[in-house]
């Protein structure tokens, strides 16, 4: 028998990878057009050691990395993307900013069920953009979309625990 998720106990099934909403600092507004998060993953090193006596070779927690995250959409007149990627440029009017005030933010990603209702939220910490495309290759003998992505530099990540699926009865 499947194991019964604890915030629904008649959900059997894992959610969709593909109902999710992305959202920039405090802004109540979800990005417009997100139609691909990257995985949101960290990794910590291993320290092995040995001790006088013990044949076992031990494994201790190291420092934990955080990977960067990508963001895709298709290109809209929407300028989310690129008026935060704008702010690692460091160019104010063609000339060096003096200001990087606006540079890192606070990222939450959204994961929604079947009836849209939030119901995973990850909460990005002190993200900046370390990478941004404006425009993929155009090709006039294509039919594809255009495509725009930003790449996020991240100091961490926690699962927001305070939000959780209502139980249906």
């Amino acid at each position: 028998m499947s194991k019964i998720f604890p915030a629904n106990l008649n959900r059997y099934d894992p959610y969709k990878n593909y109902r999710f909403l992305v959202y920039f600092g405090t802004s109540t507004s979800p990005v417009a057009a997100v139609s691909k998060v990257g995985a949101i993953k960290r990794t910590s090193k291993v320290i092995e050691y040995n001790e006088g006596g013990n044949a076992i070779t031990l494994k201790g927690l190291g420092r934990t990395t955080y990977d960067p995250i990508t963001l895709e959409r298709g290109v809209t007149q929407d300028t989310d993307f690129a008026t935060w990627a704008n702010y690692a440029q460091v160019l104010d009017q063609g000339a060096p900013s003096t200001s990087l005030a606006n540079l890192r933010r606070e990222v939450a990603v959204v994961l929604l069920n079947e009836e849209a209702q939030p119901v995973l939220r990850f909460k990005i910490h002190r993200a900046w953009i370390s990478e941004f495309q404006a425009l993929p290759d155009l090709d006039a003998g294509g039919n594809a979309i255009a495509i725009e992505h930003i790449k996020m530099e991240n100091e961490g990540w926690e699962r927001d625990l305070t939000l959780t699926e209502p139980v249906e009865l």
